[in-house]
């Protein structure tokens, strides 16, 4: 055999072997960093560094925890040079000043969470048991709790409570001991507690009632009509959007700044059902010069009678991220 020939047959063989595993570490890149571009690039990273060593590998751990523990290291470095992404929860309290607009955040001030499409973890083929798990571990309230963990912390707790490693594999992914594995979920979990003490139970985005309150939602602002919010929106709801400073505590202060700020005249915006994080979502398009240009992806969270939180991503490079066009053509 040419050595053509030798380093086809492996790289076919690397991909038979390794490419099974993508889309979970997507999912696990993105828990570490919560950015659906950044995990992109780490995955790819994780891939290029696993094939560079993949002669060397000689099946001493099973392949599936050898790239994780390429993928969580490659992660650690990443967030050794980064600020940690939040949501404006994570900046200050809800916001009780002079009724006005909502401020801009500079670029350069605060790295924001990034929604994460559903459709990138498991396809409707697989297994409906483990697509359910796999939406659980990605809500985006445990997202955003997770990156106020110590990074090491972050990784103990996904790798031990999200992908079910033993403490000495999770060791062994990060050249630590068993005992430092431990009191490191110990300490983690403490933690999480801190940040998010009751977890909230969410209907499934395939749950009718999940769907009906997102066509809610939907209606209310392509028909620019705030009293529709009124029937989708939980009494304590809470409301927060990127890459603006406040969010907004209880469904009165919620409705109102949407019906005074945002919402606009009929027709403005448009939105296009989806799911991302485990949770009915919709791609946001608003209307400028006779077409609908995309403008980002907006969350819910559905419990069994209304929603109990809004989060709005204003970045019209998701809109691409979640497999629609970034221009509409007007309907009007």
């Amino acid at each position: 055999m040419t050595a053509d020939a030798l380093a086809a047959a492996n790289q076919d063989r690397f991909a038979a072997e390794t490419e099974r595993f993508r889309r979970e570490l997507l999912a696990h890149c993105y828990r570490m960093v919560g950015s659906a571009h950044d995990a992109e690039d780490l995955v790819q990273e994780t891939y290029l560094r696993a094939w560079r060593s993949y002669a060397g590998f000689e099946g001493r751990a099973s392949i599936r925890a050898w790239l994780y523990k390429i993928a969580t290291n490659v992660c650690l470095t990443a967030l050794a040079a980064h600020r940690i992404r939040v949501l404006p929860s994570g900046l200050a309290g809800p916001y009780d000043g002079p009724d006005r607009p909502p401020s801009h955040v500079a670029p350069d001030e605060v790295s924001w969470l990034e929604p994460f499409p559903d459709g990138w973890v498991t396809p409707s083929a697989d297994d409906p048991a483990a697509a359910v798990i796999a939406r659980e571990s990605l809500r985006l309230a445990l997202i955003a709790s997770l990156q106020h963990l110590p990074a090491r912390q972050r990784a103990i707790l996904i790798l031990r409570e999200v992908l079910a490693f033993s403490a000495a594999e999770t060791a062994q992914i990060l050249d630590t001991t068993t005992a430092a594995v431990k009191s490191g979920l110990q300490r983690a979990r403490a933690r999480l507690d801190e940040l998010e003490p009751e977890s909230e139970q969410l209907l499934e985005p395939t749950d009718p009632r999940a769907r009906a309150l997102l066509d809610g939602y939907i209606a209310a602002f392509e028909r620019s009509d705030a009293g529709l919010l009124e029937q989708v929106l939980r009494t304590d709801a809470t409301l927060e959007s990127t890459p603006f400073r406040e969010w907004y505590a209880g469904r009165k202060n919620c409705i109102h700044m949407l019906d005074a700020y945002v919402l606009d005249t009929p027709g403005t915006w448009r939105m296009l059902a989806t799911t991302a994080n485990g949770q009915p979502a919709a791609v946001i398009y608003r209307d400028a010069d006779g077409a609908f240009r995309a403008n980002g992806i907006v969350v819910l969270a559905p419990t069994a009678t209304s929603a109990s939180q809004v989060v709005a991503f204003h970045d019209p490079a998701l809109v691409a991220m979640f497999g629609f066009p970034d221009l509409l053509a007007n309907r009007k």
